[in-house]
């Protein structure tokens, strides 16, 4: 807690945002940095896997949509990390048969764009913060 009574509430806590549309990831990335998050951005599917390969992060905003590697096909491939950072998909795609998809991969939460941000923040708060 700072003097001015404002918390940050990810803190030190290392994010990348994986989304190919620059507004989403300008707005996540600019939302979570205000929160105290130190974040990570990139824009396609193969960045996604080699940033995370190389330097996980402690959780990964998913895209489902995206170019050259599809999220469910970069969230097989991050569950494979020794250690895999926590996954929240977000996608547009209101069907239901993608949920199920991604939590059979092992996906750690999923949310329908447009992204309610106050959600996506007590989400990540949740997956990370040790209980």
């Amino acid at each position: 807690m700072t003097d001015t009574g404002f918390e940050h509430r990810l803190t030190d806590i290392k994010i990348l945002v994986v989304d190919d549309d620059p507004e989403v990831l300008a707005a996540i990335d600019q939302a979570l940095q205000a929160e105290g998050a130190l974040t990570q951005t990139c824009m396609d599917g193969n960045s996604a896997v080699r940033i995370c390969s190389e330097d996980p992060p402690d959780l990964v905003v998913l895209d489902v949509m995206l170019p050259k590697r599809s999220g469910f096909l970069v969230l097989e491939k991050l569950k494979e990390i020794p250690k895999p950072p926590r996954v929240i998909m977000v996608t547009a795609n209101e069907g239901r048969r993608h949920q199920q998809f991604a939590e059979a991969l092992g996906v750690d939460g999923y949310l329908l764009k447009p992204v309610r941000l106050e959600r996506l923040i007590t989400m990540i708060r949740e997956l990370v913060t040790p209980q």
